[in-house]
């Protein structure tokens, strides 16, 4: 069983950062894609980036040349390094680890981008 843990989030003004964070407990194996979602008020859970264990990025449209995922293997870690935050970046941003049937979730953590 797989347990992961978000953190980093908060309250930020448009224009700034944040950078989150998520550790796995137990084994994460490189097989694992690693993601992180978001979900907003409303609207459906979306994929914002993913890394494999090799290091293959993928980027949903809205967050490209803005967002940096990346990935630490020898931590069970992934972290996505958010800039030039808008306030439609909104939302609660969940950490995902899947490999063939499984998939694990975090809690999420709330990102807030206003003035």
């Amino acid at each position: 069983q797989v347990q992961l843990v978000e953190s980093g989030g908060g309250l930020v003004q448009p224009g700034g950062s944040l950078r989150l964070s998520c550790v796995g407990s137990g084994s994460i194996s490189t097989l694992f894609i690693m993601g992180w979602y978001r979900q907003a008020p409303g609207k459906q859970r979306e994929l914002v980036a993913s890394i494999t264990g090799s290091g293959r990025t993928n980027y949903a449209d809205s967050v490209k040349g803005r967002f940096t995922i990346s990935r630490d293997n020898a931590k069970n870690a992934v972290y996505v390094q958010m800039n030039s935050l808008k306030p439609e970046d909104t939302a609660v941003y969940y950490c995902n680890a899947k490999m063939i049937t499984l998939d694990y979730w975090g809690q999420g953590t709330q990102v807030t981008v206003s003035s």
